[in-house]
């Protein structure tokens, strides 16, 4: 684990990011908030591009919760089954979609206890809903940010919670909204597990990982 970086250094990395995209995005296709919550929960232990081909004729027929209900779960089966552990899912978004129509008229919350209480939804899944719909800057931080954080000293933590808290802590408030994006692509594309990608990392100069690839 990295040192905890200084402020200036951080503003400087992402002062950069910025100016290689200025609006980063999530990846993974939505049309409203409930398709959003549907597909990142589908997206445990999936690629992103893996459930936008499962999601993609699934969301034009059961984009509500109670279109949802209507399909069934033996269909909603069918149309997840190349996604890893379809089964569990398909029942988590069953039973999320009748929470929500019994309990919030069908509409998707936007607290993160209340997106927390819902069958499949984790804190993870609730803070990318509060980020990329309803543009609260919540940090919604998997194994790409765990790894790019650790190892770069921008938000070390000895657990997602904690590195959580340290992006919360130390990135400059005017770069929040779109800190976890920047920082999910770049530990997608360059600062990958196995083989960085170093010598194309336009914050190599800033990074405190000490095994840089040439």
């Amino acid at each position: 684990m990295a040192k905890q970086l200084d402020y200036h250094t951080i503003r400087e990395i992402f002062t950069r990011f910025q100016a290689s995209e200025a609006e980063p995005k999530g990846e993974l296709d939505h049309v409203n908030a409930y398709t959003l919550v549907v597909a990142v929960a589908l997206s445990a232990q999936a690629t992103d591009k893996g459930v936008n081909k499962a999601t993609a004729e699934l969301f034009k027929i059961a984009d509500t919760p109670q279109k949802m209900l209507d399909l069934g779960e033996e269909q909603l089966i069918e149309h997840i089954k190349t996604i890893g552990l379809y089964r569990n899912k398909a029942k988590n978004v069953i039973k999320l979609s009748r929470l929500l129509v019994e309990d919030y008229g069908g509409e998707v919350p936007n607290s993160r206890a209340a997106l927390e209480s819902l069958p499949g939804v984790g804190r993870k899944t609730a803070n990318v809903v509060l980020n990329m719909w309803w543009h609260y800057p919540a940090q919604a931080v998997d194994t790409h940010i765990y790894r790019f954080g650790n190892r770069s000293g921008v938000c070390p933590g000895k657990d997602v919670v904690a590195v959580e808290r340290a992006i919360e802590d130390h990135i400059p408030t005017d770069f929040q909204q779109h800190a976890h994006h920047w920082m999910i692509l770049h530990g997608r594309y360059i600062c990958t597990a196995r083989k960085p990608k170093c010598n194309a990392c336009h914050i190599r100069d800033l990074c405190q990982f000490e095994e840089k690839t040439p």
